[in-house]
């Protein structure tokens, strides 16, 4: 239990440097922790983090092909898609569009 409450901290560390108006995915993620065949375990994070302190953006983390399939988890089926639109990110059919444009990538972004 430790261990993983320990990887859920660093998971919440990595996601609150995601930028306003950029996203990533669970797997580059969890590639970045030095895990990357925990890209399950990060979702499971996000799950978790919207009783995090401080707070985690967890709207920033969407699947490997950009679906916003977390947002079952957020207080109304539509909020997660709120919150990229008001950070400029445009949804279609709960999928980010123009994906690479605003992937952020924490391997190449954070220098580490």
């Amino acid at each position: 239990m430790a261990l993983e409450k320990d990887f859920f901290d660093q998971v919440f560390q990595v996601v609150r440097l995601i930028p306003r108006g950029r996203i990533t995915n669970y797997g580059a993620i969890a590639k970045y922790l030095g895990s990357p065949k925990s890209s399950r375990v990060v979702g499971y994070a996000m799950n978790a983090s919207h009783e995090a302190t401080p707070k985690v953006p967890a709207h920033r983390v969407v699947n490997r092909n950009g679906m916003l399939t977390g947002k079952m988890h957020f207080s109304t089926p539509h909020l997660m898609e709120e919150l990229l639109l008001k950070e400029g990110i445009q949804v279609k059919n709960d999928k980010v569009s123009r994906f690479d444009a605003v992937f952020w990538d924490p391997s190449k972004e954070l220098n580490i």
